[in-house]
């Protein structure tokens, strides 16, 4: 049988950008090479390197590529006007899931809790914040990262307007949510129209107070307990929202759906991941490998999708 051959993309125009290049080394010594005819393509800071894929005659890209012009549907356009075939999700599905404002209309018109929430744009009014949310704690956060870039707690007034300039660095449009205090827990799901959810896991930060970007990618960051310890009725609550979430967005192959169990009680779905990290330390592949995947036939799973 002839292997199939895949283009895997990392790197990219992203503060993400060595995540993913983490990510799509990981995909590269993971795939089986008994199966698969393997080619890394590097896309540089610049954006350079993007051109190579459309070169190369192969069966399917392999997208590793975090936040903006690679999980908000830009690489995913890109493809598809080369008509080659993609693991995740499609241009609106991979738009949507990236821009939380959007996200949070859509599920609110479902519906579906989130937090209570303020959009702030650059150089616009504040005074709105307090008035809708009452007094702090807020979270704060950029309409369009993934990784927890950007993001920050603001305990008091005064830690406001530092928390406000570090996220407006990646964003012109700013989230303060309400903050929102418990457990925090993520869902993965594998699969199309009818996905597959994978078991819920429960994060406990060690290196700040929230999931932020340290906790993420350094070791002994965070205590990541899977399945989580939350009883059978609230775990199959979290993974139907999830599953909900997931078809509601249009989301193909793999997500993750990330929650505040709030008061330890009720889940409130904070954002999705259309392209979960895939590192050794990512959250997909432990919930995988809980469910009895290994690293390989995970890839194998999420490449059939695309296929």
């Amino acid at each position: 049988m002839a292997k199939i051959k895949v283009a895997v993309l990392m790197g990219g125009k992203s503060p993400e950008y060595e995540i993913s290049l983490i990510s799509g080394r990981e995909v590269v010594k993971q795939l089986d090479k008994n199966k698969y005819d393997v080619f890394p393509i590097l896309i540089a800071k610049s954006g350079t390197g993007t051109e190579k894929v459309l070169k190369l005659e192969v069966d399917v890209a392999f997208i590793a590529m975090h936040g903006p012009f690679g999980e908000d549907g830009v690489v995913q356009g890109m493809l598809e006007l080369a008509s080659l075939k993609y693991t995740g999700s499609g241009v609106l599905a991979s738009a949507i899931g990236m821009d939380k404002i959007m996200f949070r209309k859509v599920l609110s018109s479902q519906k579906i809790p989130i937090p209570k929430y303020v959009v702030l744009r650059k150089g616009g009014p504040r005074g709105i914040v307090k008035k809708i949310l009452g007094a702090p704690p807020y979270f704060v956060k950029p309409s369009n990262q993934g990784s927890s870039v950007g993001a920050s707690i603001v305990k008091g007034e005064k830690e406001m307007g530092k928390a406000l300039k570090l996220a407006f660095r990646f964003s012109d449009t700013v989230l303060v949510d309400e903050y929102l205090k418990g457990l925090e827990l993520t869902c993965a799901l594998l699969g199309n129209e009818n996905p597959l959810a994978l078991p819920v896991i429960e994060i406990h930060p060690k290196k700040g107070e929230f999931f932020d970007y340290d906790s993420k990618y350094t070791e002994s960051g965070a205590d990541e307990i899977v399945p989580a310890r939350i009883g059978k009725k609230i775990t199959k609550r979290i993974q139907e929202i999830a599953k909900e979430v997931h078809n509601l967005i249009g989301v193909r192959g793999f997500s993750r759906v990330d929650f505040i169990l709030k008061d330890n009680l009720t889940p409130y779905v904070l954002e999705i991941n259309t392209i979960p990290g895939l590192t050794p330390m990512s959250l997909l592949p432990r919930a995988a490998k809980e469910a009895g995947y290994s690293y390989p036939a995970l890839l194998e799973a999420i490449i059939k999708y695309a296929l």
